[in-house]
């Protein structure tokens, strides 16, 4: 019997849901709906959690509560990946203001914590579907207020719960028929019943040792820069020539709302590009200013100062423009020869953009369109929340829009929005890379953000995508009967051509998308595909239709042979 769960054994169990989870995040991969090969909701949960075990194995042995539950809320939002990663963070996270209260956990507070953990998943949701994750965690919920007052044993009313939960797992293809066409459960309700029982198994004598990686997470690509000169800005331009950051550690202080706001309005004072960010015990601090010696000071009036970074804007700028020129000249200086300063990210600026994106292909056509950080990621590697935070930290803007490209990576886009308060992020929910680039095409200067973002959607609303990859087992889904390594060509909702022939079916894929209205086809050639290939199918469409335009360019994506357009 256990009627109380103390930090330390929380601790260990969260740990052994990690394991529980890691250890089952192939076959969540292969309960993908479609027979794809980017099946990734159990990746995305495993590094999701793994993210947060990494900060609870910072943690003492005995860690209070409210370490415990900062370490588990900060570590899962920052590291969440994809719509399952999210999600679970936000389960998480709700489940942490509960259990940060208490010294230790009983059956009612456990209850508590599960309802509060759903409570704050369902709201982060746009459009909470049932049939998902968001499901098996409300019947855990609901089960657990069933309980409360029958048991005060957590191991009975942890089994109880399982149980339950497993019961609604099974439901799920009845809630959402594409899963019961696939034969399949939800695979995000599979990978939360693996945290239920990795935990639980650790309550109950288990014994489970997981290793991670500690080391700062770091921007998925390097900032590509598109648009943006600044060999005609003088050093007198720069007003402020000290870029200044630094990080508070609290401690036992605290750092309410007024401090925030009255430092804000110092830093304000002696400088500019300010960032002043609270995330629980710690504050993280940037400014430009010409005396980084008043923004220590009065830094140190709220705690330790660590992380300390003083960079002199102008004598940077002066070595890239020599740099500049000695390439230009074909020569190589000495700063050249030197190892590369800290890169400074210019001076501020109104409007900013970030795009994720797959292939160098599709990468130069973002750059092109002026995009200024390019996150590279899509389907087999969904970028993190804090992939997010460090590309809207590396944009000196102040209004950021972020185009995520892919469905399963808007949540993320999201969460960061949510987490950034120095700058305006606008997130354009463009699920495919066709649909990003009409939306930066449309970009007006001038428009207010507003108006811009409004165009952007409109743009985006009126493209078509479809997609030719080849299917990783047999299975019968969208009326086809599909066979382990054919090649299928999927639109924005179904898969539409499956078949031995890769011409073939991508042919049939675009004579399905195209109607009256259309008047441009774009087809990207992927890594394991080739122009010639592609030319050839442009050729068959355009003497099929040829009334319309169509172009073929480099993607050099991987996973899919060909992405296609049609606008």
């Amino acid at each position: 019997m256990v009627k109380k769960i103390d930090p330390a054994m929380l601790k260990k169990m969260f740990i052994g849901a990690a394991a529980g989870l890691e250890s089952q995040k192939e076959l969540i991969n292969e309960l993908n709906v479609f027979p794809v090969p980017d099946g990734d909701t159990g990746t995305n949960m495993s590094m999701t959690i793994m993210s947060a075990v990494a900060e609870v194995n910072k943690l003492s042995d005995n860690p209070t509560m409210e370490e415990l539950a900062k370490a588990i809320s900060s570590g899962s939002l920052r590291g969440a990946r994809g719509n399952s990663g999210v999600i679970l963070s936000q389960l998480l996270r709700g489940f942490t203001k509960v259990i940060r209260e208490v010294d230790k956990i009983d059956v009612q507070i456990m209850a508590n914590a599960f309802q509060k953990a759903v409570e704050t998943a369902y709201k982060a949701v746009m459009k909470p579907k049932e049939g998902t994750i968001l499901t098996v965690a409300k019947g855990g919920a609901d089960k657990a207020a069933e309980l409360v007052g029958v048991t005060d044993d957590l191991k009975d009313f942890g089994e109880k719960v399982i149980k339950y939960m497993d019961d609604v797992l099974d439901y799920t293809p009845e809630l959402l028929p594409v899963l019961k066409e696939a034969g399949v459960v939800d695979s995000g309700g599979r990978g939360l019943m693996e945290v239920m029982k990795g935990a639980y198994a650790v309550m109950c004598g288990k014994k489970v040792e997981l290793k991670t990686e500690t080391k700062a997470a770091k921007p998925a690509a390097e900032p590509k820069k598109g648009g943006v000169s600044t060999e005609n800005i003088s050093t007198s331009d720069i007003k402020f020539g000290y870029c200044t950051e630094f990080i508070i550690l609290l401690g036992n202080r605290g750092f309410s709302e007024l401090d925030e706001t009255e430092f804000k309005a110092y830093l304000e004072s002696i400088g500019d590009s300010i960032v002043c960010v609270a995330d629980d015990d710690v504050v993280k601090v940037h400014v430009h200013t010409n005396d980084p010696g008043l923004a220590i000071q009065k830094a140190l009036t709220f705690g330790q100062l660590t992380r300390m970074k003083i960079d002199n804007m102008r004598e940077e700028h002066n070595e890239k423009l020599e740099l500049e020129a000695a390439k230009a000249a074909g020569t190589e200086t000495a700063a050249e020869a030197a190892p590369a300063p800290v890169k400074d990210k210019g001076p501020r600026k109104e409007v900013g953009f970030i795009a994720v994106s797959i292939g160098e292909g599709i990468n130069e056509i973002f750059r092109g369109l002026g995009v200024d950080y390019l996150i590279e990621g899509g389907q087999t590697m969904n970028p993190s929340t804090e992939d997010m935070l460090n590309a809207i930290d590396e944009v000196n803007a102040d209004t950021i829009f972020i185009f995520p490209n892919n469905k399963n990576i808007i949540l993320a886009a999201d969460q960061a929005k949510s987490m950034t308060e120095d700058k305006k992020i606008i997130v354009i929910p463009s699920k495919t890379v066709p649909q990003g680039i009409a939306a930066v095409i449309n970009y007006v200067a001038g428009k207010s953000a507003e108006d811009n973002e409004a165009a952007m959607c409109e743009a985006m609303s009126i493209v078509k995508t479809g997609q030719v990859t080849y299917a990783v087992r047999d299975t019968h889904i969208d009326g086809l009967d599909i066979k382990n390594g054919d090649y299928m060509g999927l639109d924005d909702h179904s898969i539409k051509s499956t078949g031995p022939d890769m011409a073939a079916v991508t042919v049939d894929l675009i004579d399905s998308m195209i109607d009256d209205d259309s008047e441009l086809i774009s087809i990207y050639y992927g890594q394991d595909s080739s122009e010639e290939a592609a030319q050839a199918i442009a050729d068959s469409i355009s003497e099929k239709h040829k009334m319309i335009d169509v172009e073929v360019h480099p993607g050099d994506q991987p996973v899919y042979y060909f992405i296609i357009s049609v606008e």
